[in-house]
Formats: C-alpha cells, structure tokens, sequence
C-alpha cells in the first residue's frame, strides 16, 4: 500500500487535464467526429468498444484485475489515471456513463442540468472489486437503453465539458463511444503489463 501510495503521489492530480496541445487538436477531431457522425454511428461504436473491454477482462483472475499499473500515458488519459487497475478502470467507466445519461436524459428533454462536469468527481475507488463489473455492464446497458429510446439529439440546449466546451445531447453521446475507447485502449495496456509486475 505504501508503494502504490507513493506511486500514486508522484502523479499529477486528479482534474489537472491533458496538454493544451492535446487538448486542442482532440478537440478538433472530435468536432469532426460529432459532425460526421450520427446516433446510430455512435451507438454502434460504443457497443463495439464494450465489447472488445469485455473480451480483455473475461476469463482474467482477479488478482490480476484487481493490480494497479503504471502505464504510460495515453492520448485523452489524465496523467493521474495512469495507475489504476482493470476494476478501476470500469468502475470509472460506470461512474461516467451514468453521468453522461443523467445529461442526455435533461438535455433531450428541455432542461438545464445542474452537477457541474469535472474530471476529478469521476475517478474511481482504488478498493473496488469483482462486483464492479455486473455495475459497469448494468451502466453501458442504461446509457444504451436511453439514447435507443430519447427524443432528437441534436438539441439547443447544452451542458459544458471541461475540455471541449458546450455540448449537446449529441455531443455527449459521442463523447461516451470516444471515451469507451481510450480507456478499452488503457485496460489493454493495464493487462499487458500486469502479469509482469508483483501483484
């Protein structure tokens, strides 16, 4: 626990964000990528990421999802996200999907929401476990549910994203298949380094 608390400390905190440069060229991209795309699109690339995390963690011991990693940092990964583990890293995920569908679910329908989005309310518990994973499934299955059955998505009202400004429901849909992957991309890199690290 003092190593991982060390290691922890070393990091930068929780809500500090990426790189300006980073920042601004994703922003760009996923612009376009909210331009180009559609619900059905976005949807489609959700489900496909869900399932490729579910392929990496099935069937893996638990103490090997339950192990912290440093990883290196990904593009779109917080540097203070670099050391979680497998379970942690869903347990995020379901933190966020159920926020992005409160939003969706306010938005479509004319109002205002009110919890301010911030990127260090949505970090995960370093303690969670095994039954995080029933949590996280349970979660993309609501966010599903939702944007299957809301009203249009390109609505006029909007909420703020701490890195890429207002967004519509739209916007926040694709926002949660971007995210989906860069962290199916760090649950990969968590596994591949795993096993050669002491548990």
């Amino acid at each position: 626990m003092e190593s991982a608390s060390r290691t922890a400390s070393q990091l930068a905190p929780p809500g500090a964000g990426i790189p300006a440069i980073e920042r601004f060229i994703g922003g760009l991209i996923f612009s376009l990528k909210r331009w180009r795309g559609s619900r059905e699109k976005f949807a489609a690339q959700f489900q496909r990421e869900r399932g490729l995390i579910a392929s990496h963690y099935h069937h893996q011991l638990d103490r090997i999802l339950r192990q912290r990693v440093l990883i290196p940092r990904l593009r779109g990964l917080e540097d203070s996200s670099r050391f979680w583990s497998v379970w942690m890293t869903l347990d995020h995920l379901r933190i966020v999907n159920v926020q992005i569908a409160e939003v969706i679910n306010d938005l479509t329908h004319g109002r205002s929401h009110q919890r301010v989005a911030s990127t260090a309310a949505v970090k995960p518990s370093p303690d969670v476990g095994p039954d995080v994973a029933a949590a996280y499934e349970a979660s993309c299955d609501q966010l599903t549910a939702l944007v299957a059955s809301c009203p249009p998505m390109r609505t006029s009202v909007r909420h703020v994203h701490p890195w890429f400004g207002p967004l519509d429901a739209a916007g926040w849909h694709a926002l949660a298949a971007v995210h989906t992957g860069i962290h199916r991309a760090q649950i990969a890199s968590i596994l591949s380094r795993a096993s050669v690290q002491p548990s």
